[in-house]
């Protein structure tokens, strides 16, 4: 099980609300059965792997657009 902190998306986020958000919904797309994780997992855990892509810097969110299917890049 990974051990992952709030601590560790310093600079990375800048709020915790948006990274619960950010992570709900990569974890949303992560659990459909077509998609693929975006960095090498070691979890299967929808939740987890996008707290690890987010920390990896592979999925970011869009800010200051309207769009909300385009909240992640």
């Amino acid at each position: 099980m990974s051990n992952i902190s709030v601590e560790m998306f310093e600079g990375q986020i800048d709020s915790l609300y948006r990274l619960v958000i950010l992570a709900a919904k990569r974890t949303a797309q992560i659990s459909k059965p077509d998609s693929r994780p975006l960095v090498p997992v070691r979890s299967r855990k929808p939740t987890l792997v996008a707290l690890e892509e987010i920390l990896s810097g592979k999925v970011k969110p869009r800010i200051g657009e309207g769009d909300e299917e385009g909240f992640l890049e």
